[in-house]
């Protein structure tokens, strides 16, 4: 029992689990957002081009209700909106992956003189660097 705190320990001290705290938070607001673009932005011209149709309110009527009975429908309207819903945080999540990509390839890069390298990519370019001088230096002794 002692090892299993240790680790929650370990992995809540090294950030990990501060990170995972602030992806599902930052998540959770932007599935409002995207609620509200899909509903207010989207939606309204779907219904336009659709006449009036609004998908939210589509459904297949399995069973009709009666007085003792109530409606039984399949909402293939809200899957829909769902499925948008989907589409835009992963075309969304995509953008702003392939951005944080280029920037860190970027800042990775160590002869782009515009961006300060971190100091490990520094110090593993630096080894590298010296690392062909000696081999250069071996070829040259073996001739």
């Amino acid at each position: 029992m002692k090892k299993f705190f240790n680790e929650f320990k370990n992995f809540a001290v090294k950030g990990n689990m501060v990170d995972m705290a602030i992806g599902i938070i930052m998540g959770t607001a932007f599935n409002k957002v995207v609620s509200v673009l899909v509903k207010e932005v989207f939606t309204p011209p779907l219904l336009i081009l659709t006449d009036q149709v609004n998908f939210a309110e589509q459904k297949y009527i399995l069973q009709e209700a009666t007085e003792t009975t109530t409606e039984i429908a399949i909402g293939y309207g809200a899957l829909m909106e769902a499925i948008i819903d989907f589409l835009i945080i992963g075309l969304t999540i995509f953008v702003v992956i392939k951005g944080m990509n280029r920037f860190k390839s970027k800042a990775e890069n160590p002869e782009d003189k515009a961006v300060e390298t971190p100091k490990n990519i520094e110090l593993l370019s630096n080894i590298e660097r010296l690392m062909q001088e000696q081999n250069e230096l071996l070829r040259r002794e073996q001739q």
